[in-house]
Formats: structure tokens, sequence, C-alpha cells
């Protein structure tokens, strides 16, 4: 999809929409919040009535219906942002502003995410947006930015891991990302995650040989020759919804040997692509764009161990004696450090779980606390790092399982209602204030609505809740009243239904 695809007529991307939700769910229900069809009557926003906190005896319901910044609408291109306002008080002066997720492949999450940074990339000098993404493999998004081109759903199929691309609202992101560049207004995407969705550390190493092909090409050629062949191991079919499943099986399979071999060999790349960055940048063509391009090509190639370190540490779980440690987070959190090298102020985007400020645990699952991406920041930037988490009030969700049918790697999608919150968690005390859509500083809490709010349970993880201190965990707030399906074009069977824009 291109800039001008973007601006054709509402029809048809509701008609699109429409068709997607009808292949995953079976009906032709539609979220309020889609777009209306070009000249039809536009929806007006209307403030609720007055709320009389007196007739509440709950103190954190009262702060809310008091203190909550209502959100007028969720929707990226309405005009009037006058709604957003609050949040350059929330977020001060810090350069790193982190929006969360409580349930990935969400429409609302995805359309408040975009929302936001437009508007903060109008009016607070946010010039990047770093997602929970492979880090390697969204070089070719920027790229992109930058450059423009064809086939952008190719390009975001194979510039952001975990599926995360197969929707119209990254399209809609992206595209209006390109739009800013060719206004002369410089916004960058990079992903910070570990590459190929977790699963191996091979993106990062053909990453890196894009720029040893040209700088170093004896030594790119030993790579290809006897460093990607370390990874045959990997599945032929990586299209279905979990690839990254079977390609973690099999480098979980391989013996102590080959997987030793591919540490040393990535350390070899690693070392040797350090030590050559003067060379390598001279030889790209010198200045300031050789200095990016050789930088990031080392970047990725540091994913590769990055990636090998992560995996490892599960190869050894079932014989691990010691609690856990973070790399994946770690790693994030390294990638979002070198991004503040060369932007001002950027946008993370995560799942809550990542960029929540206290130790992540979900029992039974993750019983060990573990440090978060946003435990790092903290540490590492104090104020200058705040954290907003998510939360829903109710609506379905878009999930996935395998079927016995299909190969291995493959899963179905499907639409399930969601269970009302549970009574004591924050989610359904936020439900509870009847005030829509909203974004609360949970730092200005009252006395009684804090302490209200540390005694919930804890916050939903899509259809868990997740124990925390969310006062703790973060700053501020973002609620959305109703969730639905993200707008996707993955067919019945996970796989893509359209052809490549």
């Amino acid at each position: 999809m291109t800039a001008a695809s973007a601006a054709a007529p509402a029809t048809a991307a509701h008609r699109r929409a429409l068709l997607i939700r009808l292949a995953v769910t079976g009906n032709d229900a539609t979220p309020s919040t889609r777009k209306k069809a070009a000249g039809s009557t536009p929806d007006v926003w209307r403030p609720r009535a007055a709320y009389h906190p007196a007739v509440t005896a709950d103190p954190l319901v009262s702060w809310l219906r008091t203190d909550a910044h209502r959100l007028r609408t969720l929707d990226p291109d309405e005009p009037d942002d006058s709604d957003l306002e609050p949040l350059l008080g929330i977020i001060g002066d810090a350069r790193i502003v982190a929006i969360g997720e409580s349930m990935h492949r969400v429409h609302e999450f995805l359309a408040l995410r975009h929302r936001v940074f437009r508007f903060l990339v109008r009016r607070a000098g946010f010039t990047a947006l770093v997602m929970e993404s492979g880090q390697p493999e969204g070089l070719g998004v920027d790229r992109w930015l930058r450059h423009g081109g064809t086939g952008l759903r190719e390009v975001l199929s194979r510039g952001i891991t975990y599926r995360f691309d197969a929707c119209e609202e990254m399209l809609d992101q992206v595209t209006w990302m390109r739009e800013q560049n060719v206004r002369g207004i410089p916004v960058r995407f990079a992903g910070m995650d570990v590459p190929d969705s977790s699963a191996s550390a091979l993106p990062g190493i053909l990453a890196a040989l894009e720029v040893l092909d040209e700088a170093d090409p004896a030594y790119a050629a030993h790579v290809r020759a006897s460093v990607v062949p370390l990874f045959d191991h990997l599945p032929a079919d990586r299209t279905g919804l979990v690839q990254a499943a079977p390609a973690i099986q099999a480098y979980l399979a391989l013996p102590p040997e080959r997987r030793n071999e591919i540490v040393a060999a990535i350390g070899d790349l690693t070392a040797r692509m350090r030590a050559l960055r003067p060379d390598l940048v001279a030889r790209c063509g010198g200045g300031r764009s050789a200095v990016r391009r050789v930088d990031s090509a080392i970047h990725a190639a540091e994913s590769a161990r990055a990636a090998d370190d992560f995996l490892r540490a599960m190869a050894v779980g079932p014989v691990r004696t010691w609690p856990p440690a973070n790399i994946r987070d770690l790693w994030m959190a390294d990638a979002v450090e070198r991004m503040l090298r060369d932007e001002p102020r950027i946008l993370v985007a995560a799942a809550n779980g990542h960029v929540q400020h206290t130790p992540f645990s979900a029992p039974p699952y993750v019983p060990d606390p573990m440090i978060t991406l946003g435990g790092h920041l903290s540490d590492r930037f104090g104020s200058d790092y705040v954290a907003i988490g998510t939360s829903f009030g109710g609506g379905d969700a878009w999930l996935h399982r395998p079927d016995p049918a299909d190969a291995p790697g493959h899963s179905r999608p499907f639409v399930q209602p969601l269970e009302p919150a549970r009574p004591d968690s924050a989610d359904a005390a936020f439900a509870r204030a009847g005030v829509g859509d909203f974004v609360v500083d949970l730092r200005q809490a009252t006395p009684a609505a804090a302490e209200a709010l540390d005694r919930t349970a804890g916050l939903q993880n899509g259809d868990v809740l997740q124990p925390l201190p969310v006062r703790a965990a973060f700053d501020a707030i973002a609620f959305v009243e109703t969730v639905s399906p993200w707008h996707t074009w993955l067919d019945e069977h996970g796989l893509d239904g359209r052809a490549t824009a």
C-alpha cells in the first residue's frame, strides 16, 4: 500500500475489513471504531452526563471520575487532538515514552498507538517508533520510510516479526510515517527485539552480510560458506502463524557441539566487525550514511549473538538449578539506548509485560520475577523513561490454536468473547468508573485512590490476570472500554490471504 492508496475511499477499506472479519468470525459485526464510509454522517462526540462522585464509596472510582482524561476517539485520522493534550503533562521531558499492550492484535490498542505517535511527532519532537519486533528485520522498514518503493506489504512481512505486520493498522501507521519523510519531517522505525521472532540468529547474520559483501568480501564469502549452513536445521516452511515454534524445537534438538559452533561463529563475526569498523565505514564510502549503515550492520550481528544467548538459555532450562535471566528484555533495552544516540525522543511499543517498571512474573508459566525492558530503562534513564500501560473493559479477542490436521508451525485464528475482568482487578475498577476510553496519570492519585489501587489484584494480560503492583509498574494507564480484533488479512488457516501489494 502506498500513500496514494491510503487515500482511497473509505468504503473500500470498510469492505476489506468486513470480508476479513467474515473469514475469521463468520459474522458481519463491525467494531464501532472503524472508519465511516465517505459521505456518511460522522459520529459526534458528546460529553457524558456529569458524574456525582459522592454517590460512590469507592475512592478509586471517585478519583477516576474526577481526574481521568476522556479520549474523544481512537481514530488516528481525527484532526482534533485536543483530548490528547494531557499526555504532554504526563510525559514531561522524558526522552523515552513506552506504550504497552495488555493483549496483542487488538484494533483499539494499535489505533491508539498510531494516534499517540502522530501527536507526539507533531507536538513533542518525537522522531522514532521502536517496536517489539526483530532489530535486523526492521532495517528494511526504515529504509522504505526514507526511500520509498513498491510492495509495502512485502516490506512489512519481511521487516516486522511475530506476524505483527499482517494488519491494516500497521499499513496505515507506516504509510503515515513515509508521508512525513516525503514532507521533510524525518521519522524513523526500528525493531528492538532479537531476530526471527526469537527463533534463530540467522537474520542478524544475513543483515550484517549486506555490508560485508561490499566492504569485506573475502570474509563475507567465508560467512556464506561456513556460517550460514550452520542454520540448516531451520524448517523450510516458515509461513505458519507460529512458525517460530518448530524452529526453536529444531535448535533445541541440535547436539551441543553444533550449538557451540554457532556460538563461536557469531562471536567471531561480531568481534571482527567491531574491530574493523573504521575500515568498513571507509569502504562503504565514508560520511554519515556510511556510519549509520555500518553501525546498523554491527548492531545486527550483535542481535544474532543476543538471539543465540536467548536460545542457549532455553536449552539449559530443563537442567537449570538457578533462577532465569531475561536476556531478551536486556537486548531490547540495549537497542532502545542505542536509538537515543541518533534520536531526541522515541516512542517504544511493546507488551505491558515488557514496558512495566517492575519485574515480570505470571505464575505458573513465569513463576520467577524477571527484570523487564522497562526495568532496565528505568535503571538507566530514571525519569527520562515513562511507561503507559493499557487496560480494557471487555470485548472480543483474536486468538489462535493449532489443528491436528495442520503442519508444524501453523495455527488457526478464531475470535472469542472475553470473560468479564475479575472484580478485584484494576481493569474492573477502571470499567466501574464509567468514563469510557481514557488516560490517567497514576502518579497523581489521591492517597485514598492510591491505597485502593494498591489493593487490586493486578491487570489483565489477555484473558489471564497478571498479579502486579499497578502504580509501581506504570506511570499512567490508557483504558479502552471495549476491544476488538485487529483488521488482519490472515485467513482462517493463519496464512496471508491476499496478494502482495
